[in-house]
């Protein structure tokens, strides 16, 4: 045994499995040629982060279309900053906007898959077995410097104007013998154990980057940690080994990650694994004072992905907006397939944004509306009464308090060649419907200026006595167009538009008075099935109140 196995047996001796046990027990993937394998691995630090919903609709939409898997792992091993219920935020995020999942997590408890476990945490044992076999390799070795000593060494660099980090001469324990480690080890000195890169700061490497295209930087020369002081992994290691022993063929991830690539290939070499595609993905942007800076967890709201789920958002609404972003042709693919799910869509990575796109909420809200316009009546009332059960319990008694009215209240211009886009969203619909519950009706009466206030009571008192519930649209319209002639308005509008001088307005400035009589707006659906589903009695109280008050 020489002094690189002796030095493996003392720091790891409690390890007995080799890496060709786990090479053997998670062998490669029976995928069709050309099908890629993508992930996610959030760490349960926090909520479900727009920027990771983006990155898991990237990583999802090329799986998808290359027949691969997409797998979610979850990187816990910084425990100090794990929160209660962040890895069932994530993940129950991702199954609220339809991100699915082939592997691994697929709910807060559950995983599924046979490359697992998926938690990093409870991979401990594979993670020391890569790590002893490069310190058998003399590839890796203990470091005892303390974090004082590491600020000693960081204070003489920049001193002596001399890059920071522990590379080279600067890396204290990087040839320290079996003897001496063991003697620090027997004194009870803790210890790290790093990398002893061969790298030179001098050389390139030079990669292609799914997104951003060629990119070349300096090589890695620094001995960097790969198992901490008690064991855990850093995350550069711990994914170099669950990347490859759970097969993953593309790496695409926030952009951030770019400077840590050198480390990455370099350790993917060492472990003697063949290298995943890596895409690093642009952040999305917001204006700040004409300034471009990325989304913050602090300052926007919308940086949580709960955000959208409380404002009632449709989760395809917000994945829709999603590949706005992802794929500049998208939008073009849309127009030529309406009815088309987007996960029809071939999704290529060099179609993104190498910059990052701006988060464009008003962009957001015209795509939302089309996808609602979309839907039935029956469709929105479950999608809203969901909603509204979670966010709005007020709102949701009256929405369920006869479903059927609700049901013919919501299909109004509906099943219809061109439906009414007016609904972005599901909290703005309590004040778009208001005037059909009497508990949420309000209505000041403002009428229109060139109407008076004794023609709009005259007209409604005339109207009052004519009205029938079961008129179609036509003989509605007709009833009105009757009435203005009476009172000095023209029947028909090209009438008023020939002699204007001849009428105080037309038919059209009568059923706006309706209109703003019975729901209290100027613009709504369709008026006269508005007043079908409120029902006569309601119409008729509506309007004798409006008499009476003018």
């Amino acid at each position: 045994m020489n002094d690189n196995e002796r030095m493996a047996e003392l720091l790891l001796p409690d390890i007995t499995k080799t890496p060709d046990y786990y090479e053997d027990l998670y062998k490669p993937r029976n995928l069709p040629e050309g099908a890629r394998v993508t992930r996610i691995a959030p760490s349960p630090t926090g909520y479900l982060h727009l920027g990771t919903l983006f990155a898991a609709l990237v990583n999802r939409i090329t799986a998808t279309s290359t027949g691969g898997v997409f797998y979610t792992r979850i990187e816990d091993t910084d425990k100090k900053r794990e929160i209660k219920g962040g890895i069932e935020d994530i993940i129950d995020g991702l199954n609220r906007f339809g991100i699915t999942i082939d592997e691994g997590f697929i709910s807060g408890e559950v995983q599924k898959g046979e490359y697992g476990p998926y938690k990093q945490s409870e991979r401990a044992e594979i993670y020391k077995t890569y790590a002893k076999q490069l310190i058998k390799q003399g590839l890796a070795y203990p470091c005892f410097c303390t974090a004082e000593d590491l600020d000693a060494v960081r204070k003489v660099q920049e001193e002596n104007k001399v890059r920071t980090g522990y590379h080279g001469e600067w890396a204290k324990h990087r040839n320290i013998t079996f003897d001496e480690a063991k003697a620090l080890i027997e004194c009870g000195k803790p210890y790290v154990v790093r990398l002893k890169s061969p790298g030179s700061e001098e050389n390139k490497i030079v990669f292609d980057d799914c997104i951003k295209g060629k990119i070349e930087m300096p090589e890695n020369d620094e001995d960097f940690v790969i198992l901490k002081s008690d064991g855990i992994p850093t995350y550069h290691f711990a994914h170099a080994v669950d990347d490859h022993l759970m097969r993953t063929t593309h790496v695409l991830r926030g952009d951030e990650w770019i400077s840590s690539v050198p480390k990455h290939l370099q350790l993917f070499k060492l472990l003697g694994f063949k290298p995943p595609k890596y895409g690093h993905i642009s952040p999305i942007m917001k204006l700040d004072g004409g300034a471009k800076r990325k989304i913050s967890k602090r300052k926007d709201p919308e940086a949580a992905v709960h955000f959208f789920a409380e404002q009632g958002y449709e989760a395809e609404s917000v994945i829709e907006y999603l590949m706005t972003v992802a794929a500049s042709d998208f939008e073009d693919w849309r127009r030529a397939n309406p009815e088309k799910s987007y996960k029809d869509f071939k999704f290529n990575l060099k179609k993104m944004s190498v910059s990052g796109a701006l988060f464009d909420g008003d962009k957001l809200n015209d795509v939302s509306k089309t996808c609602v316009s979309r839907l039935s009546g029956e469709e929105v009332y479950n999608k809203l009464t969901a909603w509204a059960k979670e966010f709005d319990g007020e709102f949701f008694t009256l929405l369920t308090r006869d479903g059927d009215y609700t049901k013919a209240m919501l299909s109004i211009d509906r099943d219809v060649p061109k439906p009414r886009k007016d609904i972005a969203k599901w909290n703005e619909t309590k004040d778009y419907f208001s005037y059909f519950f009497n508990e949420l009706y309000e209505n000041e009466l403002v009428l229109p200026e060139n109407i008076s206030p004794c023609d709009a009571k005259e007209f409604l008192k005339r109207y009052k006595t004519v009205y029938n519930v079961s008129d179609d649209r036509q003989q509605w319209f007709d009833k009105i167009k009757s009435i203005a002639p009476e009172i000095g308005f023209a029947a028909e509008t090209k009438q008023y538009k020939a002699e204007p001088e001849k009428y105080k307005g037309h038919a059209g400035d009568l059923s706006t008075v309706l209109r703003i009589t019975v729901t209290g707006r100027r613009n709504t659906p369709d008026l006269c099935s508005i007043m079908k589903v409120l029902g006569y009695d309601t119409c008729i109280a509506r309007i004798e109140k409006a008499i009476n008050t003018l």
